[in-house]
């Protein structure tokens, strides 16, 4: 027994330096950080979105990502209205979301529902699913030909900024479908040409999910007692929520902009309410 407890002792020595490691890599490798507003600043910037009286949609809300920004957004009352797009009808008990829109589509015939998309200022789009759960063309299907189509609808419908949840390490060029997928995606919206488009790139997300997925569970799990060190290894869904949220008060410098891991947890840190 106390050998056992001695080897364990050293994997988990090891392991914990070879994160480290690693985490010091990535910190170096990482994309530059967009410019973030301070926190003195925010409460200003909130007021002055507000002023704009802005409307805005959601995709994905049923999803964890989507439900936390959901929440965000409601609480911090930044849209005159903001809409739900998804397959299904949402139940929520909170009065908080008694104004709430909801538009409940057919996203294999999202061309019939271009309505749900019209008048929007802004969009999010957290909508994605799994290669274990939807099989190798079902996952394509979700995460790129509907988050596409739902992306050329916002702007038909005169969506200005996109903001679109992907994931570090998307790759058009790469041999994993996963992250080809991703970086398909982001190409394919990029060419959409909106006035601004927003990407995150999460690393490993930090979320306790409805869904059962034992190999991010335990890569959460590992991962969680360094994200507050590491801010390139994983992250909190909850900042990755307010990252985007805050990111939409921001005028921004480029049509185009990729937010890193890192630079998405600074981002949300600054959104993090005290």
């Amino acid at each position: 027994m106390i050998f056992l407890q001695s080897s364990w002792s050293r994997t988990l020595g090891a392991l914990a330096v070879i994160v480290a490691v690693l985490a010091a890599i990535l910190h170096y490798t990482d994309r530059p950080e967009a410019e973030e507003p301070s926190r003195m600043d925010l409460k200003a910037m909130e007021e002055n979105f507000r002023q704009k009286n802005k409307s805005c949609f959601v995709l994905g809300a049923s999803g964890e990502t989507g439900r936390v920004l959901l929440k965000d957004i409601v609480e911090r009352r930044l849209f005159s209205k903001v809409t739900l797009i998804g397959r299904r009808k949402l139940t929520f008990e909170d009065k908080a979301y008694e104004h709430v829109v909801q538009e409940v589509v057919d996203f294999e015939k999202l061309e019939d529902y271009a309505a749900a998309f019209q008048g929007h200022d802004v969009g999010y789009c957290c909508l994605g699913t799994t290669k274990a759960k939807a099989g190798a063309e079902g996952f394509i299907r979700v995460d790129h030909d509907y988050v596409l189509k739902s992306a050329e609808l916002a702007k038909a419908g005169g969506c200005t900024h996109f903001h679109l949840e992907s994931s570090k390490g998307a790759d058009k060029t790469s041999s994993f479908l996963y992250l080809k997928t991703k970086g398909q995606v982001e190409a394919d919206i990029a060419e959409l040409g909106f006035e601004r488009y927003s990407i995150y790139r999460p690393a490993v997300l930090l979320v306790d999910r409805q869904e059962s997925r034992p190999a991010e569970w335990m890569a959460q799990k590992f991962l969680g007692a360094f994200s507050s060190v590491f801010s390139t290894m994983s992250i909190p869904i909850t900042t990755v929520a307010r990252a985007m949220v805050t990111n939409t008060l921001t005028d921004g410098e480029a049509e185009m902009e990729i937010l890193e891991n890192k630079a998405i947890y600074n981002l949300g840190n600054i959104g993090e309410k005290k």
